[in-house]
């Protein structure tokens, strides 16, 4: 694979470990260039055989992956190139988690910062998660766009943290610190920031160390819940939501309003709750 291919990431990879760190500024939406690269990134290296680690993380300190392109509003044909090999029931953005949880290497996320939306789902997709107690977050903002998770959020989080919590996340559409998404099983760990990289690092050096096949092994012995069922009806939610004319002025009224910008994405929640976007009333 050539490393210097892709737009939006930074790929190097030494000792069986590719490190990708994303860069699609200036918040790293995922948006059509940031997936064709993680998509061709995951294809290119599944068959692989030395590498046995991926570690991403982010260029940008305050954002991993923000969330899907909130512009898909305008182009909602955008993705298509993405559907030609999917499984059957799954959409193109269920169809990203799955490639990267069916990935053969260990994958593991080190989070500095934000990751809402798609961005979240991304990473408890990923086999690990370790995050920055003082700067990292987690969040499924979908709700206050007038939506559900689409690509997999509602499925991963109740894996991760069981209903009642999922609810809780996905209802409530609160960014998340790192020790109450440790404490909820959302990710691995929550480690001081001076300490994250040597951590991981430690980690990736010793799964990558491991003799041949033991990796190989241990996914094939604890695999990835079958969530086929759950992505029909998580799909089925979102469209039904989507179509809604509360969802097109919600998304629009955001846009408008700063997100998808570094200061906009800072508070989204709060962006999306003011009065110049304007959820509706109960009952309106």
């Amino acid at each position: 694979m050539h490393h210097d291919a892709f737009t939006t990431l930074r790929v190097s990879q030494e000792a069986g470990i590719a490190r990708v760190t994303i860069d699609n500024p200036p918040v790293n939406v995922l948006d059509v260039a940031l997936m064709a690269d993680l998509r061709r990134l995951l294809a290119g290296l599944r068959d692989d055989d030395l590498v046995r680690v991926i570690v991403f993380d982010s260029a940008s300190p305050e954002v991993f992956i923000a969330h899907v392109d909130m512009s898909l509003i305008d182009a909602p044909e955008a993705f298509d190139t993405f559907k030609a090999g999917l499984p059957d029931g799954v959409n193109v953005f269920q169809g990203l988690g799955e490639l990267l949880r069916s990935q053969p290497q260990v994958t593991i996320v080190k989070l500095t910062g934000i990751a809402r939306g798609g961005g979240a789902e991304f990473v408890a997709a990923a086999d690990m998660t370790f995050a920055a107690t003082e700067s990292a977050r987690l969040g499924q903002v979908e709700a206050l766009m007038g939506i559900v998770p689409g690509g997999g959020g509602t499925q991963y989080v109740t894996s991760r943290v069981g209903r009642n919590r999922a609810l809780e996340i996905v209802l409530g559409a609160e960014l998340f610190d790192a020790e109450t998404a440790e404490r909820y099983g959302w990710v691995n760990r929550a480690l001081p920031a001076a300490e994250l990289d040597a951590f991981v690092d430690r980690l990736a050096r010793n799964i990558a160390d491991l003799p041949d096949g033991v990796t190989a092994a241990a996914k094939r012995a604890i695999p990835p819940e079958n969530l086929a069922a759950g992505y029909l009806r998580e799909h089925n939610a979102w469209a039904q939501q989507i179509a809604r004319p509360a969802a097109e002025k919600l998304i629009r009224g955001g846009l408008a309003g700063g997100a998808q910008t570094l200061v906009g994405e800072r508070d989204l929640e709060g962006l999306l709750r003011s009065d110049a976007v304007g959820l509706e009333e109960p009952g309106a």
